[in-house]
């Protein structure tokens, strides 16, 4: 099977495999884990930030970070589509006592007009407005990317209001490869930063939550809270650390599949609007003789798997386990429906 359901599918190569059968442990709950000390070290220098916590997964660290920066009752502004809002099980209300001001963004982004738009006046009757949340990747966006100038003009609006700015950051290195961007420029702007390692860099789990010393600490205990402590956890971390250092350029090979997938899906009338790919993730409209069901077991059929997100869209995702001769294998089954 040629499975594009998300890049969350990807399994440890070899080499990969055999970086966590050498890891050296310890206890992580102890912070005595010096494999998990190197990658929280490790990314923490790369974004210039100072500190990080590894936890099992995106969810946990974005739910961590919504923890430690709001008080219940406080308000977070995020886009209609983050993942934060509609993908982590209502998670800012049962974890942290906080609402949403979801805000229609164009394809998963928001602009600082918005966000000043979404504050709430110092008012008894209204919520305190107090994180914004961005997610960079969007997914829902089709993997669309922020521009480095809108996240800066929503950082002097969080400055000018006295918000925290969160980053959902489960596909940023395929925002810094797409874009030429660096680690360093998303340190110096966000309080805290999720890096998800699951993803397109292919470890088989783990994120890592990303801000200063103090707010790590604090993030520690809500970790221990949430239940997300881990004892010999570094066999984790090195699947994460090998993924840094081996994973990340390649990511623009993902991105130019996708693009090569999308000339072919371009091309059938079956296809209707497709949202623009910038990166790894193609999503699209099924019209006419397939729906987005019937397309998705067409596929099927051909050995191909897709994940329909709706009545009338699938989504693809490129990933490290896709190869090109698999992409070219896609394209003749797209060419001959």
């Amino acid at each position: 099977m040629i499975d594009f359901r998300s890049d969350t599918f990807t399994k440890p190569t070899e080499a990969m495999l055999q970086a966590m059968y050498d890891a050296e442990v310890g206890d992580d709950v102890f912070e005595e884990d010096p494999t998990v000390n190197k990658l929280q070290l490790m990314l923490a220098e790369m974004f210039g930030m100072e500190a990080g916590l590894f936890c099992a997964s995106g969810t946990m660290t974005n739910q961590i970070a919504i923890k430690c920066h709001t008080q219940p009752g406080d308000e977070v502004i995020c886009d209609k589509l983050s993942h934060v809002y509609i993908y982590e099980g209502g998670g800012i209300a049962f974890n942290s006592g906080c609402q949403v001001k979801p805000v229609n963004g164009n394809l998963g982004r928001i602009k600082a007009s918005q966000v000043r738009e979404a504050v709430n006046p110092i008012d008894i009757h209204k919520a305190n407005s107090k994180l914004v949340s961005l997610e960079n990747t969007a997914n829902r966006g089709g993997g669309s990317c922020y521009e480095m100038r809108d996240i800066q003009e929503i950082k002097q609006v969080c400055l000018e209001y006295n918000l925290m700015l969160h980053l959902d950051g489960a596909r940023l290195f395929n925002a810094l490869i797409a874009k030429n961007e660096t680690p360093k420029e998303y340190g110096a702007i966000f309080n805290s930063i999720s890096i998800c390692l699951s993803k397109g860099l292919g470890a088989p789990v783990g994120s890592v939550l990303l801000g200063t010393k103090d707010f790590i600490k604090k993030a520690r205990r809500v970790r221990k809270v949430f239940g997300g402590g881990m004892r010999q956890a570094g066999y984790l971390a090195a699947a994460g650390i090998y993924a840094l250092e081996n994973n990340i350029e390649r990511l623009a090979l993902d991105h130019r599949h996708a693009q090569q997938i999308v000339a072919a899906l371009s091309e059938k009338d079956f296809i209707g609007n497709m949202y623009p790919v910038e990166t790894n993730i193609i999503i699209f409209e099924v019209k006419g003789k397939y729906s987005a069901q019937s397309l998705t077991g067409k596929l099927k059929e051909n050995n191909i798997l897709v994940m329909a997100i709706s009545a009338t869209q699938i989504r693809m995702v490129l990933h490290l386990d896709v190869t090109e001769e698999m992409v070219k294998e896609t394209i003749s089954v797209i060419t001959g429906l």
